[in-house]
This record gives structure tokens, C-alpha cells and sequence, in this order.
């Protein structure tokens, strides 16, 4: 029987019921924290901004796409287990932007102005490469970069 009954008669279910609650919390628990994308400081020259972090391939994937603006937020930082040649695409995007790649704390390279490609299929995206690898890549609203003198060989440091 899937009731069992204790020397007083009362049944054991409560502790079914009780686990089942913690089961179910910790699940939502786990699905908001993924939810949840966390945030850093850039700081370059005389500038310190904040931005959204992409550290997982569900953030890097979804990006800044399917948003009007990057919010209260200036840009956002996309952090790579590996330092390589990590393509960009404006997959969703509403906005153009500034593709800025970075490694050892400097700017390796720079994509300003990246247009959006509206009704593009996903295998159709143009996919934009930094000329050397990179382990981190920031992407800021389009102009953001010559509006800031932001340039190749800037040293960039990131605050957690």
C-alpha cells in the first residue's frame, strides 16, 4: 500500500506532500536563476559603464536580440570559456551595434556600427569576426565606440 501508517495510526503522505514542495521549489528556484543575467562594470579611460554578462551559452545565444535598446544598461559583455575567434551575429536584433572584442585586458578589435538584419534567416546571418582572438566580446549601442574614442589597444578592465 502507498500509505503507511505509524504506531499512532497517522499516515506518512505529509512527508510525501512536504518533499514534493521542496522538489517543485528548488525547480522554480533553478529556473529563475537562469533567468537571471548578471551584471559587471567596464571600465576603460575616464569611462566606467555597466552591461548585462552573457557567461552562459543561453545568455551568449540570446544576446541583446529581440530588445528595443539594452535597457538601463550600457551595453553587454559576453564571457567565453576559451580564448578564440568568436563570431557575432545580429540574430533578433532591433538595434545596431558596436562589436568590440577583447582579450588580456585590452581591445583587439573593433566592428563599429553593425546593422540589424531584419527578416534574415538564422543560416543567412552575417557572421562578424574579430581579426585576432579574443576572449571576451563587448557590444555597446552603434557610435558608442568613436563617440568615446574607443580603439584597438585601449586598455579595458572588468569589475565584477
Amino acid at each position: 500500500m502507498f500509505l503507511r501508517r505509524n504506531k499512532e495510526g497517522q499516515t506518512f503522505n505529509k512527508w510525501y506532500l512536504i518533499l514534493l514542495l521542496i522538489f517543485i521549489a528548488i525547480g522554480v528556484g533553478l529556473k529563475l536563476y537562469g533567468l537571471r543575467w548578471p551584471t559587471a562594470k567596464v571600465v576603460f579611460g575616464d569611462k566606467q559603464i555597466e552591461v548585462l554578462v552573457a557567461d552562459t551559452a543561453r545568455h551568449r545565444y540570446a544576446g541583446l536580440g529581440n530588445r528595443s535598446d539594452p535597457g538601463e544598461y550600457d551595453g553587454m559583455l559576453f564571457v567565453f570559456p576559451s580564448v578564440g575567434s568568436h563570431g557575432i551575429v545580429m540574430r533578433d536584433m532591433q538595434f545596431s551595434i558596436d562589436i568590440v572584442w577583447l582579450n588580456d585586458g585590452k581591445v583587439v578589435d573593433i566592428a563599429p556600427n553593425v546593422p540589424t538584419e531584419p527578416g534574415i534567416a538564422e543560416k543567412d546571418l552575417m557572421v562578424y569576426w574579430p581579426r585576432v582572438p579574443a576572449a571576451l566580446v563587448l557590444e555597446l549601442p552603434a557610435g558608442y565606440a568613436m563617440e568615446n574614442d574607443l580603439k584597438i589597444g585601449d586598455q579595458v578592465e572588468v569589475l565584477d
